[in-house]
């Protein structure tokens, strides 16, 4: 088995709630959802944070559209006031990274309010 969990699942060593899988990325359901819809999309290859993905500027642009893909496949998109999603790449520890596995958050269904907290 992988070290890394997010490279376990990708490779259906552990089972998750997958919505949506390409040849270069796999999406999944959070186990500790922050919204009503709350979806990792994460790169089939190894990266550890986003940072790390910055000398491949065009697959982090396509992480980016298959995040909103699945934002979209979710019922997301937004076409109303009370509609939209949020896209959050934590980047390091000190950012809330837990995983070190370059993954992008799609979280929707709620209204978020900014700043935060």
């Amino acid at each position: 088995m992988n070290t890394c969990l997010f490279c376990s699942i990708v490779a259906g060593e552990i089972p998750a709630d997958i919505v949506r899988r390409t040849d270069r990325s796999v999406a999944f359901r959070d186990v500790h959802p922050q919204a009503p819809v709350h979806v990792l999309v994460v790169p089939v290859v190894h990266h550890p944070d986003a940072a790390s993905m910055a000398g491949d500027p065009e697959a982090l642009g396509l992480l980016m559209a298959d995040a909103v893909a699945v934002a979209k496949e979710q019922g997301l998109a937004p076409d109303g006031e009370s509609r939209g999603y949020r896209l959050v790449l934590n980047t390091g520890a000190g950012a809330g990274q837990s995983v070190f596995h370059t993954h992008v958050h799609v979280l929707g269904g709620r209204g978020f309010t900014w700043p935060p907290g």
